[in-house]
């Protein structure tokens, strides 16, 4: 993508951009920075940059390498949104050599499902095997 680069060195990440987003967001609302701060550490991460270094994307996996990964926390800066970034993002993370051979991807998402569709998502089939701990409301306890 011509003017981004993508990066998993999470050494580059803007840490403040990235809580300053997903803290407001409907799925992670009032996330502390204690916890963002773990999540990044032992997750699999990737971050958007334009030519002049600033941060306007991310995306988190939760993952093994092996076997299994959860897709979290993706999201492209308001105005650099429109551009395909979203779509370079999860087509890079899908195709990273990786995560190739992975018996499961799963993610949650709200309203973004024609995104991932094109990259191979597909609703669950037999949800009811599926089980969950599920505190939507945590962060504001």
């Amino acid at each position: 993508m011509q003017g981004y680069t993508i990066s998993n060195n999470k050494h580059d990440f803007d840490f403040d951009l990235i809580y300053a987003f997903l803290a407001t967001s409907y799925w992670a609302k009032g996330m502390p920075k204690a916890v963002l701060s773990k999540a990044i550490e032992n997750s699999f991460c990737f971050a958007v940059f334009n030519n002049n270094g600033e941060q306007v994307g991310f995306a988190r996996l939760i993952t093994d390498k092996a076997t299994f990964a959860y897709l979290a926390d993706v999201f492209i800066v308001e105005s650099h949104r429109g551009l395909g970034l979203s779509k370079w993002l999860v087509e890079t993370i899908v195709g990273h050599q990786d995560l190739q051979g992975l018996r499961r991807m799963v993610l949650a998402t709200r309203d973004a499902h024609s995104l991932y569709a094109q990259y191979g998502f597909k609703p669950v089939e037999n949800p009811e095997i599926l089980m969950q701990i599920w505190q939507p409301d945590i962060y504001q306890q």
